[in-house]
C-alpha cells in the first residue's frame, strides 16, 4: 500500500489535488489503513497518472473521466476516444489562432512606440478596444 505523499510523488500530482479528485468523485476514494491514513494500490496510482496525463494535454476533467471509462472497454473505444480528442484538438487550434491574432495586435502596438510626450501604445489602449476585438475575431 502506498501513502498519499508517495502517491503524489509517483503521479506528479499534489496531495491536495489527489484529495480534491477523491472528494469530487473523479477517482475512487483510497482505502484506509487501521490508523485512518489513505493507502493507494498500484491500480489507483495508474488511474491518477491517467487523469494527470489527460490534464497535461489540456483535456477537461470531464473528458479525462470519459477517456478513462473508454480505456476500460478498448475493443469499442477507439472511435469514441478519437472523437473526444478531435473536439479537444479543434478547441486547441482555435485558441492558437486567437493567440496569434493577439500576438499580431501586440506587435502592431509595440511598433507604434516612439519616444515623446504621448505614448501611442497607451493612447490606443485607452481609446480602442483593440485586444478584445482581436481575440474575438472582430
Amino acid at each position: 500500500m502506498i501513502a498519499i505523499g508517495e502517491a503524489a510523488r509517483l503521479t506528479g500530482l499534489s496531495v491536495e489535488t489527489i484529495r480534491y479528485y477523491e472528494r469530487e468523485g473523479i477517482v475512487e476514494k483510497a482505502g484506509r489503513t487501521a490508523s485512518g491514513r489513505r493507502a493507494y494500490t498500484e491500480r489507483e496510482i495508474s488511474e491518477l497518472r491517467f487523469i494527470k496525463r489527460c490534464r497535461d494535454l489540456g483535456f477537461t476533467i470531464q473528458d479525462a473521466c470519459a477517456l478513462r471509462e473508454l480505456s476500460k472497454a478498448p475493443e469499442q473505444a477507439c472511435r469514441d476516444a478519437e472523437d473526444v480528442a478531435t473536439k479537444h484538438l479543434d478547441k486547441v487550434r482555435s485558441k492558437i489562432a486567437a493567440l496569434q491574432r493577439l500576438e499580431q495586435a501586440l506587435v502592431e502596438l509595440v511598433q507604434t512606440c516612439t519616444e515623446g510626450a504621448a505614448c501611442p501604445l497607451l493612447t490606443a489602449l485607452l481609446n480602442e478596444p483593440v485586444v478584445k476585438d482581436v481575440i474575438s475575431g472582430h
